[in-house]
């Protein structure tokens, strides 16, 4: 069996491995096992060059491709959805917001709402930003005029 056909179906079973791990890492391997296919087949090297090429070609797969691959695959980079989603927004203040009460329009909803700091005080019309969201009630703090 020819050396290149060997390389061949180690990539393929590196590359198969992976789908079981996720890691990158049998993928960065594959990717090695498939250049040293290629050199095999195309160049006349020992068996021991091959070997060369997949350890050199897999190591600067894993060093270099892998951890832009993986940052691009992170999951945790989603965006906020929820109530999460609403803090930081701005929202305008519809009746008298203190720290005890009043409403603000938030994403198109009236929402209850109350400030931040004690003896603040938000006339209607005003801007205010969402500090936090504490059970059905926007925390509030003045954003200023814009």
């Amino acid at each position: 069996m020819p050396a290149a056909l060997i390389w061949l179906i180690a990539a393929l079973g590196l590359a198969g491995a992976e789908t079981l791990t996720g890691d990158m890492v049998l993928l960065m391997l594959a990717g090695g096992a498939l250049a040293a296919a290629g050199s095999s087949a195309l160049l006349p090297w020992p068996i021991w060059a091959d070997g060369v090429v997949f350890l050199v070609v897999s190591v600067l797969l894993l060093v270099l491709v892998r951890p832009a691959v993986r940052h691009r695959m992170r999951t945790d980079t989603a965006p906020p959805t929820g109530i999460q989603a609403l803090e930081g927004k701005h929202a305008q203040v519809r009746e008298r917001v203190t720290d005890r009460g009043g409403t603000v329009l938030l994403g198109g909803e009236v929402w209850t709402a109350r400030a931040l700091n004690d003896g603040d005080v938000y006339e209607p019309g005003s801007r205010v930003t969402v500090v936090e969201i504490d059970g059905a009630t926007a925390v509030v703090w003045e954003s200023g005029s814009e």
